[in-house]
Protein backbone atom coordinates (compact mmCIF):
# COMPACT_ATOMS: atom_id res chain seq x y z
CA UNK A 1 0.00 0.00 0.00
CA UNK A 2 1.35 3.34 -1.01
CA UNK A 3 0.95 6.60 0.80
CA UNK A 4 -0.87 7.96 -1.88
CA UNK A 5 -3.46 5.42 -1.71
CA UNK A 6 -3.26 6.37 2.49
CA UNK A 7 -3.81 9.33 1.74
CA UNK A 8 -1.23 10.26 4.41
CA UNK A 9 0.14 13.95 5.25
CA UNK A 10 4.00 14.36 4.04
CA UNK A 11 4.12 16.87 6.57
CA UNK A 12 3.21 15.86 10.13
CA UNK A 13 2.93 12.19 11.26
CA UNK A 14 -0.56 11.14 12.08
CA UNK A 15 -2.16 10.33 15.18
CA UNK A 16 -3.89 6.59 15.57
CA UNK A 17 -6.92 5.92 18.29
CA UNK A 18 -6.68 2.42 18.75
CA UNK A 19 -9.97 0.36 20.33
CA UNK A 20 -8.12 -2.10 21.71
CA UNK A 21 -10.72 -4.78 23.13
CA UNK A 22 -10.00 -7.89 25.07
CA UNK A 23 -6.48 -8.88 25.90
CA UNK A 24 -7.67 -12.37 23.84
CA UNK A 25 -6.74 -10.32 20.53
CA UNK A 26 -3.42 -10.99 21.10
CA UNK A 27 -3.49 -14.50 20.54
CA UNK A 28 -6.36 -14.92 17.78
CA UNK A 29 -5.90 -14.24 14.13
CA UNK A 30 -9.31 -12.22 13.81
CA UNK A 31 -10.29 -9.35 12.57
CA UNK A 32 -9.19 -7.02 15.05
CA UNK A 33 -5.61 -8.23 15.78
CA UNK A 34 -5.26 -8.15 11.87
CA UNK A 35 -6.56 -4.42 11.98
CA UNK A 36 -4.11 -3.75 14.20
CA UNK A 37 -1.67 -5.05 12.31
CA UNK A 38 -2.80 -2.80 9.09
CA UNK A 39 -2.22 0.53 11.24
CA UNK A 40 1.39 0.51 10.53
CA UNK A 41 0.26 0.67 7.02
CA UNK A 42 -1.55 4.01 7.53
CA UNK A 43 1.69 5.66 9.12
CA UNK A 44 5.13 6.43 8.33
CA UNK A 45 7.43 4.36 10.42
CA UNK A 46 8.13 6.53 13.37
CA UNK A 47 11.29 8.13 15.05
CA UNK A 48 9.16 7.11 18.72
CA UNK A 49 5.90 6.53 20.38
CA UNK A 50 4.05 8.71 22.61
CA UNK A 51 0.93 6.81 23.72
CA UNK A 52 -1.71 7.33 26.19
CA UNK A 53 -3.51 3.99 27.17
CA UNK A 54 -7.07 3.94 29.01
CA UNK A 55 -5.44 1.45 31.84
CA UNK A 56 -2.86 3.92 33.19
CA UNK A 57 -5.84 6.50 34.77
CA UNK A 58 -4.89 7.80 38.23
CA UNK A 59 -4.65 10.26 40.23
CA UNK A 60 -1.72 13.04 38.86
CA UNK A 61 0.14 13.03 35.61
CA UNK A 62 3.02 10.60 34.76
CA UNK A 63 5.39 10.15 32.19
CA UNK A 64 7.60 7.20 31.89
CA UNK A 65 10.91 7.32 31.77
CA UNK A 66 11.99 4.34 31.58
CA UNK A 67 15.39 3.02 29.34
CA UNK A 68 13.70 -0.35 29.50
CA UNK A 69 9.82 -0.29 30.51
CA UNK A 70 8.44 -3.50 31.71
CA UNK A 71 5.15 -5.52 30.21
CA UNK A 72 2.51 -5.07 32.27
CA UNK A 73 0.38 -7.84 32.07
CA UNK A 74 -2.73 -5.57 34.19
CA UNK A 75 -5.57 -7.62 33.34
CA UNK A 76 -6.74 -11.27 34.90
CA UNK A 77 -8.70 -14.67 34.27
CA UNK A 78 -7.18 -15.14 30.92
CA UNK A 79 -5.19 -18.05 29.72
CA UNK A 80 -1.92 -18.83 30.94
CA UNK A 81 -0.24 -17.75 27.41
CA UNK A 82 -1.24 -14.11 28.17
CA UNK A 83 0.75 -13.77 30.90
CA UNK A 84 4.16 -15.11 28.85
CA UNK A 85 3.94 -12.73 26.14
CA UNK A 86 6.50 -9.57 26.44
CA UNK A 87 6.73 -6.27 24.38
CA UNK A 88 10.31 -5.77 24.64
CA UNK A 89 10.43 -2.13 23.45
CA UNK A 90 12.86 0.17 24.47
CA UNK A 91 11.90 3.73 26.59
CA UNK A 92 12.94 7.53 25.37
CA UNK A 93 13.92 9.02 28.25
CA UNK A 94 14.84 12.52 26.34
CA UNK A 95 11.93 12.22 24.79
CA UNK A 96 9.99 11.60 27.96
CA UNK A 97 12.04 15.20 29.31
CA UNK A 98 10.44 16.65 26.23
CA UNK A 99 7.04 15.80 26.73
CA UNK A 100 7.78 17.03 30.46
CA UNK A 101 8.90 20.34 29.65
CA UNK A 102 5.75 20.74 26.49
CA UNK A 103 3.13 20.16 29.35
CA UNK A 104 4.78 21.75 32.81
CA UNK A 105 7.30 20.64 34.85
CA UNK A 106 4.93 21.64 37.46
CA UNK A 107 2.16 19.27 36.14
CA UNK A 108 3.99 16.25 34.68
CA UNK A 109 6.39 13.88 37.05
CA UNK A 110 8.50 11.46 35.54
CA UNK A 111 8.87 7.70 37.00
CA UNK A 112 9.43 4.37 36.24
CA UNK A 113 7.07 3.01 38.05
CA UNK A 114 5.36 2.46 35.21
CA UNK A 115 5.90 0.49 31.83
CA UNK A 116 3.41 -0.03 29.12
CA UNK A 117 0.38 -1.87 30.08
CA UNK A 118 -1.93 -3.70 27.86
CA UNK A 119 -4.13 -0.83 26.13
CA UNK A 120 -1.02 0.06 24.03
CA UNK A 121 1.37 -3.10 23.92
CA UNK A 122 -1.60 -5.68 22.65
CA UNK A 123 -2.05 -3.18 19.75
CA UNK A 124 1.56 -2.46 19.15
CA UNK A 125 2.49 -6.09 19.58
CA UNK A 126 0.91 -6.34 16.21
CA UNK A 127 1.25 -2.86 14.82
CA UNK A 128 5.67 -3.31 15.37
CA UNK A 129 6.38 -6.74 16.09
CA UNK A 130 9.76 -5.98 15.90
CA UNK A 131 9.16 -4.10 19.13
CA UNK A 132 12.73 -1.55 18.26
CA UNK A 133 10.87 1.41 18.31
CA UNK A 134 10.59 3.44 21.64
CA UNK A 135 7.50 4.47 23.45
CA UNK A 136 6.77 6.60 26.06
CA UNK A 137 3.66 6.46 28.44
CA UNK A 138 1.73 9.39 29.59
CA UNK A 139 -0.61 9.20 32.19
CA UNK A 140 -4.85 9.97 32.30
CA UNK A 141 -4.86 12.37 35.18
CA UNK A 142 -8.62 11.25 37.18
CA UNK A 143 -8.70 14.76 38.49
CA UNK A 144 -8.97 16.83 35.20
CA UNK A 145 -12.08 17.17 33.21
CA UNK A 146 -12.68 16.60 29.47
CA UNK A 147 -11.93 19.98 28.15
CA UNK A 148 -8.51 19.95 30.22
CA UNK A 149 -7.52 16.40 28.66
CA UNK A 150 -8.08 17.98 25.32
CA UNK A 151 -5.96 20.73 26.07
CA UNK A 152 -3.02 18.06 27.08
CA UNK A 153 -3.46 16.49 23.18
CA UNK A 154 -3.78 19.98 21.85
CA UNK A 155 -0.26 20.87 23.74
CA UNK A 156 1.32 17.83 22.25
CA UNK A 157 0.63 18.62 18.56
CA UNK A 158 3.71 19.44 17.69
CA UNK A 159 5.32 16.47 18.35
CA UNK A 160 4.27 15.55 15.38
CA UNK A 161 6.36 17.21 13.39
CA UNK A 162 9.00 15.62 14.59
CA UNK A 163 8.16 12.12 13.27
CA UNK A 164 6.42 11.08 16.81
CA UNK A 165 3.47 9.01 16.44
CA UNK A 166 0.92 10.34 19.19
CA UNK A 167 -0.72 6.87 19.74
CA UNK A 168 -3.91 6.37 22.18
CA UNK A 169 -5.63 3.26 22.99
CA UNK A 170 -9.35 3.28 24.61
CA UNK A 171 -12.73 1.94 22.78
CA UNK A 172 -15.56 4.48 21.90
CA UNK A 173 -18.26 2.13 23.81
CA UNK A 174 -16.67 -0.03 26.68
CA UNK A 175 -19.46 -1.43 28.97
CA UNK A 176 -18.04 -4.42 30.36
CA UNK A 177 -20.71 -4.89 32.66
CA UNK A 178 -23.31 -5.60 29.42
CA UNK A 179 -20.42 -7.57 27.17
CA UNK A 180 -20.32 -10.06 30.72
CA UNK A 181 -23.96 -10.56 30.85
CA UNK A 182 -24.32 -11.01 27.06
CA UNK A 183 -21.33 -13.92 27.22
CA UNK A 184 -23.85 -15.61 29.93
CA UNK A 185 -26.59 -15.29 28.56
CA UNK A 186 -25.13 -16.73 24.97
CA UNK A 187 -25.51 -13.97 23.04
CA UNK A 188 -23.36 -10.78 22.02
CA UNK A 189 -26.19 -8.31 20.04
CA UNK A 190 -25.13 -4.94 20.02
CA UNK A 191 -27.55 -2.56 21.55
CA UNK A 192 -29.03 0.54 20.18
CA UNK A 193 -27.53 2.75 22.69
CA UNK A 194 -24.06 1.37 21.73
CA UNK A 195 -24.43 1.62 18.16
CA UNK A 196 -25.76 5.21 18.36
CA UNK A 197 -22.95 6.10 20.80
CA UNK A 198 -20.96 5.08 17.80
CA UNK A 199 -22.21 6.52 15.49
CA UNK A 200 -22.66 10.08 16.91
CA UNK A 201 -18.89 10.08 17.56
CA UNK A 202 -18.22 9.29 14.00
CA UNK A 203 -20.33 11.49 12.61
CA UNK A 204 -18.90 14.55 14.57
CA UNK A 205 -15.06 13.33 14.20
CA UNK A 206 -15.73 13.64 10.83
CA UNK A 207 -17.16 17.13 11.05
CA UNK A 208 -14.18 17.67 13.20
CA UNK A 209 -16.97 18.79 15.58
CA UNK A 210 -14.75 19.49 18.78
CA UNK A 211 -18.00 20.91 20.78
CA UNK A 212 -19.74 18.15 20.14
CA UNK A 213 -17.56 15.49 21.11
CA UNK A 214 -16.35 17.25 24.19
CA UNK A 215 -20.13 17.56 25.48
CA UNK A 216 -21.11 14.06 25.02
CA UNK A 217 -19.82 12.42 28.09
CA UNK A 218 -21.22 12.14 30.55
CA UNK A 219 -23.96 14.82 28.81
CA UNK A 220 -26.52 11.93 27.29
CA UNK A 221 -27.58 8.52 28.19
CA UNK A 222 -26.25 7.01 25.58
CA UNK A 223 -22.80 8.17 26.71
CA UNK A 224 -23.12 6.90 30.20
CA UNK A 225 -24.65 3.50 29.01
CA UNK A 226 -21.20 3.53 26.89
CA UNK A 227 -18.86 4.36 29.72
CA UNK A 228 -20.14 3.67 33.29
CA UNK A 229 -16.33 4.96 33.85
CA UNK A 230 -14.46 7.62 31.68
CA UNK A 231 -11.10 5.96 31.35
CA UNK A 232 -11.51 4.34 28.27
CA UNK A 233 -13.02 7.24 26.31
CA UNK A 234 -10.31 9.78 27.19
CA UNK A 235 -8.11 8.82 24.96
CA UNK A 236 -9.89 9.78 22.17
CA UNK A 237 -10.00 13.21 24.00
CA UNK A 238 -6.40 13.07 23.74
CA UNK A 239 -6.24 12.25 19.94
CA UNK A 240 -8.76 14.72 19.25
CA UNK A 241 -6.56 17.18 20.58
CA UNK A 242 -3.55 16.03 18.89
CA UNK A 243 -5.06 16.22 15.38
CA UNK A 244 -5.84 19.80 13.33
CA UNK A 245 -9.09 20.19 11.25
CA UNK A 246 -7.72 19.53 8.06
CA UNK A 247 -6.42 16.16 9.32
CA UNK A 248 -8.57 14.25 7.01
CA UNK A 249 -10.12 11.73 9.30
CA UNK A 250 -10.53 7.58 8.50
CA UNK A 251 -11.54 4.54 10.13
CA UNK A 252 -9.27 1.27 9.07
CA UNK A 253 -11.39 -0.77 11.08
CA UNK A 254 -14.57 -0.86 12.98
CA UNK A 255 -17.30 -2.92 14.21
CA UNK A 256 -18.63 -4.58 18.06
CA UNK A 257 -16.45 -7.00 19.95
CA UNK A 258 -18.75 -9.04 22.47
CA UNK A 259 -21.59 -6.90 21.71
CA UNK A 260 -20.51 -3.85 23.87
CA UNK A 261 -17.20 -2.93 22.97
CA UNK A 262 -16.61 -0.42 19.65
CA UNK A 263 -13.22 -1.82 17.83
CA UNK A 264 -13.21 1.19 15.86
CA UNK A 265 -9.76 2.53 14.69
CA UNK A 266 -9.41 5.93 14.05
CA UNK A 267 -6.40 7.42 11.85
CA UNK A 268 -6.13 11.72 11.82
CA UNK A 269 -3.69 12.56 8.78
Amino acid sequence: MTEEKRGLSHDRMPVVFAGHGSPMNLIQDNQWSRGFARLGDYVPRPAAILAISAHWYVSGSYLTSNRHPPTIHDFGGFPDTLYHIEYPAPGDPKLAEQVRDLLGEWQVQLTEDWGLDHGIWSVLYWMYPEANIPVVQLSIDRKLDVRQHYAIGRSLTGLRNQNILIMASGNIVHNLPDAFRQIRSGTTTTPEWASRFDETVKQALLAHDIETLLSLYPGTDDAQLAHPTPDHWLPLIYAAGASTEDDPIIFPNEGFDLGSLSMRNVIFG
